[in-house]
């Protein structure tokens, strides 16, 4: 199954982390950008996002990464392992501080096709483009994708365990990382091992991972017409942060939705033609105790939230058959059942009439992690209706990709993001991987 191996990355002094990392590309608008460039000259965000007209910023991304490694910003590590980490963080929403755990990896970029790598969402060509553009040009992928992996019975703990410690430090957004380097070669093989019967489902990077394999079999392809036979270079690896989908660490948080420039919309219409699907309880409070609310009601449901604090608890059935509905009963068994394609396909599709074109160009929705936001946009007339969400299980996710399906968009929010920065990976087929 998954080929994971130890990584020998290229990466900054430790010291410099608070400074140099930076979040996901696809999180960055423009303002903030500048905020993060300001920070240092080296921060990552020159190297991820980097400036430019057009193709040209790819080539100046490739010529400050290469004149940073030239001045030692970067360096090799030396010696390949896995990098046990930890981010400790404030939930969104409040509550306990909490401590997500994983270790830093290889992982062959193979198809998906293979059934070895899972996604649970569709990427979109844009993103892939330049993501790809970037990688072709610094020969080297900048920022690592987040994968899951199973192991209820916690095997690899034990090996994970320890090491020697490399960074202890904290970022503005009041996230604490920690990373140790898991070099013990017994430690290492075992986990490999483990690994090795394993199926890995991809949390986020969706779009890095497919760049991966394009570029793997770009790079291979070159090489073998120049004489390089690497069956285990490094071009064809990808570098990921890999977690165990059943530690009770590993929290997906819900993303609400909040519906707005509808032509014509009424709650309580709304309210009525949902009791075709739904069991309809009336339910009252503030964001905070509706959230409370639905998590304590039975799986699948969500709110529904109108302004002047109306709002509605909708539990599917039991007497329904979804298989005959005119939107639900095209998808598949283990998609009707969760809450995410009853309110996508159910609600907003079937009684709202928000086309799945409006719902991907997000013409009518605005998606939001705090709740209280969505009740304030109510009150403030730039909403019609709320729908709170419980964030979904993994064991739900791995379900869906496992039948070979994905998630409606916005399905899983996975916090904290994995910054960029860590570490850097390579892809030159004369460098092998062990």
């Amino acid at each position: 199954m998954a080929d994971v191996a130890p990584l020998d990355p290229l990466r900054y002094d430790p010291a410099l982390y608070p400074r140099v990392l930076a979040p996901p590309y696809d999180v960055i608008d423009a303002a903030m950008r500048r905020e993060i460039a300001a920070r240092h000259p080296h921060n990552v965000v020159h190297l991820d996002l980097p400036e430019g007209e057009g193709d040209a910023r790819y080539e100046n991304a490739r010529r400050l990464f290469d004149a940073w490694r030239g001045e030692g910003v970067l360096r090799r590590e030396g010696a390949p392992a896995f990098w046990r980490y930890a981010q400790t963080f404030d939930p969104p929403g409040g509550g306990t501080r909490l401590t997500r755990r994983g270790f830093f990896a290889l992982v062959r970029a193979v198809p998906f096709s293979d059934g070895v790598v899972m996604p649970h969402e569709r990427t979109l060509t844009g993103p892939k483009l330049d993501r790809l553009k970037l990688s072709r040009a610094t020969r080297a992928t900048l920022s690592p994708q987040f994968m899951l992996y199973s192991d209820p019975e916690h095997r690899l703990e034990a090996d994970l365990d320890g090491g020697e410690a490399l960074a202890d430090f904290s970022t503005d957004d009041g996230v604490r990382h920690q990373l140790w380097r898991v070099s013990d070669a017994a430690a290492v093989q075992r986990i490999r091992a483990a690994l090795g019967e394993a199926r890995l489902l991809i949390a986020d990077g969706h779009h890095r991972y497919e760049t991966a394999v394009g570029l793997a079999r770009e790079i291979d392809e070159e090489a073998r017409a120049a004489g390089v036979e690497s069956p285990r270079g490094e071009h064809l690896y990808t570098p990921a942060l890999l977690a165990n989908g059943d530690d009770p660490s590993l929290v997906v948080f819900p993303t609400h939705r909040l519906i707005h420039s509808l032509p014509s919309f009424d709650f309580e219409t709304l309210v009525t033609r949902a009791g075709q699907l739904f069991v309809v309880r009336p339910v009252t409070g503030d964001a905070r105790a509706l959230r409370a609310e639905l998590a304590r009601a039975p799986r699948p449901s969500l709110c529904a939230v109108a302004k002047g604090g109306r709002a509605v608890l909708l539990t599917l059935r039991t007497d329904v058959d979804l298989s005959a509905h005119p939107v639900l009963g095209k998808r598949p068994e283990v998609l009707r059942q969760t809450a995410v394609a009853l309110l996508h396909d159910g609600v907003l599709e079937h009684l709202l009439g928000i086309t799945p074109e409006a719902q991907a160009a997000k013409t009518n929705i605005r998606y939001l992690q705090a709740a209280r936001d969505g009740v304030d946009a109510l009150e403030a007339d730039r909403g019609q209706v709320l729908f709170l969400m419980n964030g979904t299980p993994v064991s739900v996710v791995r379900r869906v990709a496992e039948a070979g399906e994905v998630m409606p968009q916005k399905s899983t929010f996975f916090h904290p993001k994995v910054p960029t920065g860590l570490f850097f990976h390579t892809l030159d087929p004369r460098r092998t991987v062990p």
